[in-house]
């Protein structure tokens, strides 16, 4: 897809803004997927715990990062099937349980902080408090705004069925 981009470039054709989108996100993807395995080569042969440890925990969101990338295409590609209410259910209720685990990380992380003399751990801890925070704040946009966007509910069927029928069922109105 670069290389088509890089060619209707040449030509002095211009790209639908979706279709630069696309061809954005497959960059990203490829530039994830190296610093991944650049990291990961590298990680072999490093010695030092907390630079290992936040190399590492760069690699991670670099593969994270990558399967969001893909999501989005996904997303721009084709059309999300709706949630059931069953599964709207449990999605929410999986969401709601990790906010209020990520609501205790930050609680107890918070707590301990303070109390840590070391200047490489207290790194690690901010870090991590920092994650936490970003997740927690994430995972309660999922829940007002992704689950919420694809459901379909007992009562939007029924709007379905009946909003256009002339008699609602009822014999001549």
């Amino acid at each position: 897809m670069l290389q088509l981009e890089v060619s209707l470039r040449r030509e002095g054709n211009v790209l639908d803004p979706k279709d630069e989108l696309l061809v954005f996100f497959n960059e990203q993807i490829k530039i994830e997927n190296k610093i991944v395995d650049s990291l990961n080569s590298a990680l072999t042969e490093i010695g030092n715990p907390a630079v290992k440890g936040v190399l590492k925990g760069i690699s991670l969101d670099s593969v994270k990062h990558a399967d969001m990338y893909a999501s989005a295409l996904k997303l721009l590609k084709s059309v999300s099937q709706a949630l059931t209410q069953k599964n709207l259910d449990k999605q929410r209720e999986l969401v709601k349980e990790h906010i209020l685990m990520e609501a205790e990380l930050i609680k107890r992380i918070s707590k301990v902080i303070p109390s840590i003399e070391n200047e490489k751990v207290r790194l690690l801890l901010n870090a991590i408090l920092l994650d936490e925070k970003k997740h927690h704040e994430l995972l309660k946009r999922v829940l007002e705004i992704l689950v919420r966007g694809e459901t379909i509910t007992e009562e939007d069927w029924w709007d379905v069925l009946w909003k256009n029928v002339p008699f609602h069922g009822a014999p001549g109105g």
